[in-house]
Parts: structure tokens; C-alpha cells; sequence
């Protein structure tokens, strides 16, 4: 995993990432389990299966804790690990899943960059090429296309069966005229994308993430009338700050958080440990039953 996503790339300033639990007594079971949340569902899933070492996306401990006890769902769920013979990794926000989210839309654009670089100094310590690495990524297409064509390529590059769009009136009165609307740049950033979003400096078409906050949108927004921002593409945002964007001459698309991050598991985690893994008999699966909590009816 240091290989992968190296820790160093995390922003540790408020992250909580790498070995969250190292169990003493480890089952030897040499099963790996990559899930977006470790929610109970996950845990009975990898009990089921007699998962040796779980790797969690999101952290399942983030804050300090002063005690540990079975009355709170999170504790239980590090207390039964530890008790099974589980140990628990997290990579969160060390690089990698940008680049997966920025080429669902297309996967040779013409350019790809951080929207906010990693230090030079540490990507050549890590010996990895200069601005490749970063949060965010800013995309620019190799040729536009319509905004209808872009929806359609993120709901099948997220499997998800809808997003929520809202398009602004100067895209035209109806559904025909926005999906018209030509696309020929966006901002991606997974999971949570507002403090990414700040750093935009070019003009982009869409920003893609999953989630951003009421007023950070209703910032962004306003700001974004300077920089000809077409689409803010994220996770939710209030009523009244979906009116504002439209009033703003932006177009809406949510996705809910985990589903900009699902895909990256199956797509590119599970192969490239699997190929790492490969001189041992260890065996990577990834969970069936991690899903977003919010679904469509």
C-alpha cells in the first residue's frame, strides 16, 4: 500500500491514515478486504469471509478516543476486529483516486493536472514525475463534448443508475438545450471537493466531486463567475444554493460522496495490490456490501 498510495502524499494536517489497527494476534487467514466505509454490514461480510487485514478508505477512527466500549457502534466495530484477528488500514487522502475519477469522462484527455500540486520537494524525494501528484485533478478534453454526453459518461464510470442535474436558464429553456451545452473542461475531486475547489485558477467547464457544503457551493458559485465555471459536479447542496448556482450561470450535477469513490476500488486498488501481491498467497476481494448510504427511490 506505501507503494501505491504513499502515506506521505495524505494531508496529515486533519487525515487520519495508514495502520489504524495492528492486531497482535492476526487470524493468518492472508484475505485482504477493500471497502469504502467499515460499516457493521462490512464487518459481518468480513467475518464471513475471514478477512485478515481490512483496508478502509475512509478511516474508521479518525478522532481520539478515551475509551473503548460495545455501546458505540464505531468502538464495536474496532473492538471486534482486533477480536477476530483483523488488523485495519486506511490510504484516504494519499494520491490516486483523482486520476481514476478524472478519466471516467475520458480516459486520454488532453491534459490532467493537480488542482492543488504536492510539494516538489517530496514528489522527487518519492521519486515520482512533477505535477502528476496533488488533490484534485483539472481536466482539459481532447475535444468538447455535450454536456449530456459528459452525464451519461459519469453515471457509467460511477454505476450509478442517476445524478441530479439543475442547468442554469442562459443554457435555454429546456432539457434538449443544456445536454447541447459543450463541455471541454472540468475540476474532479473525490469525496468532499470544497477546500480543492478554492485553489481553482483556470477556467473549467465542470467541477466534479462528491460532496461540498451548503455555503462553501454558494462561495464557490459566486467566485466562479469570474473563471466561466459551467458545471459544479458534486456531492449535494441545499435547495436555495441550487437556485443561487443556476442564478450564477452554473450548471448542478450531484453524485453523493462515496459513489465518486466506489468505482476506484474494483477499477484500480484490487488489480494493482492483487500484481504487488503477486509472489504471495494473499488474496484481495473487495466488499459487495459497502455501498452509499443515500439511494435513489
Amino acid at each position: 500500500m506505501e507503494r501505491l498510495a504513499p502515506l506521505k502524499l495524505a494531508d496529515t494536517t486533519w487525515d487520519n491514515v495508514g495502520v489504524l489497527v495492528e492486531n497482535p494476534k492476526p487470524n493468518g487467514s492472508n484475505r485482504v478486504m477493500l471497502t469504502i466505509d467499515l460499516t457493521p454490514e462490512v464487518l459481518n461480510e468480513c467475518l464471513e469471509k475471514r478477512i485478515e487485514v481490512i483496508v478502509a478508505y475512509h478511516p474508521p477512527i479518525f478522532t481520539g478516543l478515551k475509551r473503548l466500549n460495545l455501546k458505540a457502534p464505531k468502538q464495536a466495530i474496532v473492538l471486534r476486529t482486533i477480536a477476530e484477528g483483523m488488523s485495519i488500514y486506511s490510504p484516504h487522502t494519499a494520491d490516486g483516486m483523482n486520476d481514476w475519477l478524472a478519466r471516467i469522462v475520458d480516459p486520454e484527455p488532453k491534459s490532467c493536472v493537480p488542482i492543488v500540486p504536492s510539494e516538489p520537494a517530496l514528489v522527487a524525494a518519492l521519486g515520482l514525475e512533477a505535477n502528476t501528484t496533488g488533490m484534485g485533478r483539472l481536466v482539459r478534453l481532447a475535444s468538447p463534448i455535450p454536456f449530456s454526453v459528459f452525464v451519461d459518461r459519469v453515471k457509467r464510470g460511477l454505476e450509478v443508475s442517476s445524478v441530479r442535474v439543475c442547468t442554469p436558464k442562459s443554457w435555454g429553456s429546456g432539457r434538449s438545450d443544456a445536454e447541447g451545452k459543450l463541455i471541454s473542461t472540468y475540476a474532479v475531486c473525490a469525496g468532499s471537493g470544497t477546500s480543492v475547489f478554492r485553489s481553482l485558477k483556470s477556467s473549467v467547464d465542470v467541477v466534479l466531486s462528491g460532496e461540498m457544503g451548503h455555503h462553501d457551493v454558494l462561495n464557490y458559485v459566486f467566485r466562479s463567475l469570474k473563471s466561466s465555471v459551467d458545471v459544479v459536479l458534486s456531492g449535494e447542496m441545499g435547495h436555495h444554493d441550487v437556485l443561487a448556482a443556476a442564478d450564477g450561470g452554473q450548471a448542478v450535477v450531484l453524485c453523493e460522496h462515496t459513489n465518486t469513490e466506489r468505482g476506484f476500488l474494483k477499477a484500480k486498488l484490487q488489480p494493482a495490490l492483487q500484481l504487488a501481491l503477486e509472489d504471495t498467497n494473499v488474496e484481495v476481494l473487495v466488499s459487495s456490501v459497502d455501498h452509499d448510504p443515500l439511494q435513489p427511490w
